[in-house]
């Protein structure tokens, strides 16, 4: 094996842009078609996000597949809410570009920090004001529930944001004429950028005496260039010639915008602009000025929001993502998410699936890092899981091990802990776990899905057999330690017949478990699409039953999840797994499910 035939500072392979402390990108026969990228991390110690339904607060993940997150999410012509107020398109943006995003429930700038695109499923998202979207799967958008995930949206769910944007106009003859008239002779008044445009009309001024949309919206423009601003959030114009303030009144009636007058004192009267910060946006955005920067959404409150109408397929779509400061952007008036863990797999642009299992992230200094977090006198010693997200015992641990060290790292601290795995490199362990056992609470659980040998590998090619983690079990219980097996994913018409779950928890109980939980097929976005190409290529006559099943959303219908506890419950009770057991530690507790985004299951494919 050539473990160094890749080095990052060697010239022979450019470090992987966004791939923080890359030491080298490995490639081995051994392990045919996977790069190893070996990173120094700076932490291993993860907190589980706050809205996460996991029964844990603490993860330790030293091998990164893909983060499960929003990769890819809207069309490219979707427009993007600006830092000066205008709008871009996502597909134009580019990193450094200043944006609005938002910040303790208000609008705030951020910038750009990364763009990217591929080609995947989409859905498009209309909404009651008639704003369209077009999303993959695994987006979210801000709704009044929090986070919702596209494919988890409902009719009646608000999302909240801005408003839709208006299109920009267009720069007609008449356009340009309105824009002229309208800064009429301020021109002293105005800005750089209103004098550039002022200038660049003039060059080739237009003859234009038909007053119609394009006209009304060129001079709104100018005389908001000339005479406008935004004083407390509202946009108004203030002038003493009536003749502007009826133009401008009739102009605004036009459109349908709301407003009202005032006097300013000598002689001065105000058209101020009514109905809140989406009349506000719909102004600059239908009008184009050349001084959009007047308008600014600073530490306004994030509020309002349209209902949903309805979610549908779009077909393959070419997408685009960004990555911002703040985490979000408003995209077509609606609060947006970015990925926020990018930076260990989708920062690379890699993809849920086939670089989930090809590209592969090693923590090379996870004890040691592991070790100094632990040591922290703000470290509380809580119950760390490791294994809900990426296995810890898979194949590479062979050559890395960097288990043993994380283990004594933990039992070192006092810190109790669990493992969820699929992986039989952990039998090399079972001595360290068995000592450790004695300082901290250790619990230990594999995975086991079916014992069908030709359904294994068609749905976990790369994993262990069946029998060989049952064998894991086995040597579990006689090295001393508790040993429950997670009975996941159970996939609907293929292994939830009472015949398979009855020969499948005796096997499991035979081995020796101390407990055995179900869990039916969890089709988080992303995940959802990939299996869906399998079940669709292997096992097409079960498609529509999925469909029913799961329709839009992530877990399977409760009418299901009844019928498979009544089926599995009298076969727990027969081969000896009681009501009163307890589950493994590294299984989320069965709860109501709620709208925040939900846990990953461990990856099927």
């Amino acid at each position: 094996m050539r473990w160094d035939g890749q080095r990052a500072d060697g010239g022979t392979q450019q470090a992987l842009l966004g791939l923080d402390g890359l030491v080298r990108s490995v490639r081995s026969p051994e392990f045919a078609g996977v790069t190893f990228h070996e990173v120094r991390a700076r932490s291993v110690l993860n907190r589980v996000p706050g809205e996460s339904r996991m029964a844990f607060n603490w993860t330790v993940n030293p091998y990164r597949g893909c983060s499960h997150s929003c990769v890819y999410c809207l069309a490219g012509e979707t427009p993007i809410l600006l830092g000066d107020g205008r709008t871009k398109a996502l597909s134009e943006l580019a990193a450094g570009d200043e944006i609005y995003g938002t910040g303790a429930g208000r609008y705030v700038k951020t910038k750009v920090l990364a763009h990217w695109r591929t080609v995947k499923p989409a859905y498009r998202v209309r909404l009651a004001d008639g704003t369209e979207l077009v999303a993959s799967g695994d987006h979210r958008f801000l709704a009044a529930q929090g986070w919702t995930y596209v494919t988890d949206l409902v009719p009646g769910d608000r999302l909240t944001g801005t408003g839709r944007f208006a299109s920009p106009p267009p720069e007609t003859p008449g356009y340009r004429a309105g824009y002229l008239h309208g800064m009429g002779r301020r021109l002293a008044l105005g800005q750089a950028g209103a004098l550039d445009r002022t200038a660049r009309y003039l060059a080739d001024a237009p003859e234009v005496t038909e007053h119609d949309d394009d006209w009304r919206k060129g001079f709104l423009a100018g005389v908001f260039d000339a005479d406008g601003g935004c004083v407390h959030g509202a946009v108004r114009v203030a002038s003493a010639n009536p003749a502007v303030i009826d133009a401008v009144s009739l102009a605004l009636k036009h459109f349908g915008f709301p407003f009202d007058l005032a006097d300013a004192g000598s002689g001065v009267r105000v058209v101020r602009l009514d109905g809140g910060l989406a009349e506000q946006l719909r102004f600059l955005h239908t009008t184009g000025p050349a001084t959009a920067h007047k308008l600014s959404l600073d530490g306004l409150s994030v509020e309002g929001g349209e209902a949903v109408v309805s979610v549908e397929p779009a077909g393959t779509r070419e997408l685009y993502d960004i990555t911002t400061g703040t985490g979000d952007f408003i995209a077509n008036g609606v609060v947006s998410h970015n990925c926020f863990a990018r930076n260990t797999h989708t920062y690379l642009e890699f993809d849920a699936g086939h670089d989930f299992d090809t590209q592969v992230v090693v923590k090379i200094n996870a004890p040691e890092v592991l070790a100094a977090q632990l040591r922290r006198p703000s470290w509380q010693r809580e119950h760390v899981a490791m294994g809900t997200n990426t296995d810890p015992y898979q194949r590479a641990e062979g050559r890395y091990q960097l288990m043993p060290g994380i283990i004594r790292a933990l039992a070192g601290s006092g810190t109790p802990f669990s493992i969820l795995t699929k992986g039989t490199t952990m039998s090399r362990d079972l001595p360290l776990l068995r000592q450790v056992a004695n300082e901290v609470d250790v619990s230990v659980a594999v995975s086991i899905a079916l014992l069908d040998r030709d359904l294994h590998r068609s749905v976990e090619p790369g994993t262990p057999s069946p029998q060989a983690r049952l064998e894991l079990v086995r040597r579990v219980r006689d090295a001393g330690l508790r040993c429950g097996v997670l009975i996941a994913p159970i996939l609907p018409g293929l292994t939830d017949s009472t015949e398979q779950l009855d020969d499948l928890i005796a096997a499991i109980a035979d081995a020796g478990a101390t407990s055995a939980t179900p869990l039916a097929l969890h089709l988080r976005p992303g995940a959802r699409e990939w299996y869906a190409q399998w079940l669709a290529r292997e096992h097409p006559g079960l498609v529509p039953r999925y469909r029913e099943l799961y329709g839009r959303g992530s877990y399977v219908g409760g009418r299901y999840q009844r019928l498979l506890a009544a089926r599995v419950g009298p076969l727990l009770r027969r081969h000896g797994f009681g009501r009163d057991e307890e589950p493994p530690r590294a299984i989320p507790e069965p709860r109501e499910p709620d709208p925040a985004p939900r846990p990953e299951q461990m990856k099927l494919l």
